[in-house]
């Protein structure tokens, strides 16, 4: 009998060691034409991660930037999010009022307009549909290139987060971009984001990926308390990890928690949760790739130490139109964050400097040069920004000296 248990126990165990090295697909994957798997052994690892197993930053950095939630309107109806609002109380901004907008950011110092909607408007949303003929569109994402040169025009970088973008949609106005992004929130199907149009973790992936194959500078990043459990977020950051190894494009990830709010009751997750991923995030990236949290909903003086490096788009004059209940914190106060930690604040651009062409690059840039397997090749030789931005950069105007001014200086003294 006992000679029969050992046997058992090394079978059990030979069971486990090649479940260790299971390849996990995520849903929707193929179907949208996403070859990438994450091997189990590395989210065995990745679960194994505590804050002490990662070094904290050098330096903290964000950018100074306005909101501009170009529709309320979202084919999803996701239980978490007030952003969206129902057919028939969704708003679209005119150019107009976009302009406007910029404008008072561009006197406030700003050098980033982050453009947000709701995912593709359906056809429940006549009267989005209506308007958009009315001024000549056909799509919201042909509206979107219009709103992005208003951008330009009025002094600031857009950066554009529309939600899930086939390549073509996304090629249309990436040379209008600075830098793009979309948040992968998790790769788990999760009750949240039920409804009569669910969000597949296949699809997320898929914009994720055009990114890389378009040479787009990105920001994605995952939610965490929406119903995904702990191999979740390690598979989500894998995932991440994979795409970025295979085209070089990410350029921050956030680690976001889900916050209380009119849609959402079911509580956030707490600190020691918030450590542990933002650590395990730290882990899973590569050096280049910035750990974001957003300051205004997460404790982050207690988040550095677990590799947080940035504190993301911060405005001075619009709110943070996702999160309204969440106020951004003043210039003021993110100082006094990095100064908690001994480290100096940074400004930099909505696109990070490794991204930039050397005519543009700071002379002091130290880090590692954006290269991978994209469109262009690994000789380095990738066009990340393009022609429109880089003359944006390097104006002789009052835009193109606030941009320089970033790049230049970094550090910056509080004014708002």
């Amino acid at each position: 009998m006992t000679a029969a248990r050992g046997d058992d126990h090394r079978e059990v165990k030979a069971l486990c060691a090649e479940r260790r090295h299971w390849e996990v697909m995520f849903p929707g994957a193929s179907e949208y034409g996403v070859d990438i798997a994450v091997d189990d052994a590395a989210v065995e690892d990745l679960l194994a991660v505590s804050p002490s197993d990662v070094d904290a930053p050098s330096a903290l950095t964000f950018s100074r930037n306005v909101f501009i939630p170009l529709t309320t309107a979202c084919r999803y109806t996701c239980t978490y999010c007030t952003y969206f609002d129902p057919p028939g109380q969704a708003s679209l901004l005119s150019l107009k009022e976009v302009r406007e907008i910029c404008r008072r950011g561009a006197d406030a110092g700003c050098t980033e307009a982050l453009f947000t909607f709701g995912d593709d408007p359906d056809e429940r949303y006549t009267e989005i549909h209506a308007q958009l003929e009315e001024w000549g569109h056909d799509s919201i994402h042909t509206y979107l290139r219009e709103a992005y040169e208003v951008a330009l025009e009025e002094g600031l970088l857009p950066h554009a987060n529309p939600g899930d973008q086939t390549r073509e949609q996304m090629a249309a106005v990436a040379d209008v971009n600075a830098s793009m992004g979309v948040m992968l929130e998790t790769t788990a199907e999760v009750g949240a984001h039920a409804g009569p149009r669910r969000k597949v973790p296949g699809q997320r992936l898929r914009t994720l990926q055009n990114a890389g194959e378009l040479d787009v500078a990105f920001t994605t990043g995952i939610l965490v308390g929406i119903g995904e459990n702990w191999r979740d977020r390690a598979e989500s950051l894998l995932a991440i990890r994979e795409l970025h190894e295979r085209y070089d494009h990410i350029q921050e990830v956030i680690v976001q928690p889900v916050v209380e709010n009119d849609r959402w009751s079911d509580g956030s997750p707490d600190l020691a949760t918030l450590r542990q991923v933002t650590s395990m995030a730290r882990a899973a990236l590569p050096a280049e790739v910035s750990v974001q949290v957003p300051p205004n909903l997460t404790p982050a003086t207690e988040l550095i130490d677990c590799g947080v490096d940035d504190l993301g788009g911060v405005s001075p004059v619009t709110d943070d139109h996702i999160n309204p209940d969440y106020t951004w914190p003043a210039l003021r106060e993110l100082e006094e964050i990095a100064a908690s930690a001994a480290l100096p604040l940074e400004e930099r651009l909505p696109v990070y400097e490794r991204f930039l062409p050397p005519a543009v690059r700071p002379d002091g840039f130290n880090g590692r040069v954006a290269d991978g397997a994209g469109s262009g090749g690994s000789d380095g030789g990738r066009d990340w920004i393009s022609p429109t931005i880089r003359d944006a950069l390097a104006a002789a105007d009052s835009a193109g000296d606030r941009y320089r001014a970033v790049l230049r200086d970094g550090t910056v003294t509080a004014t708002h």
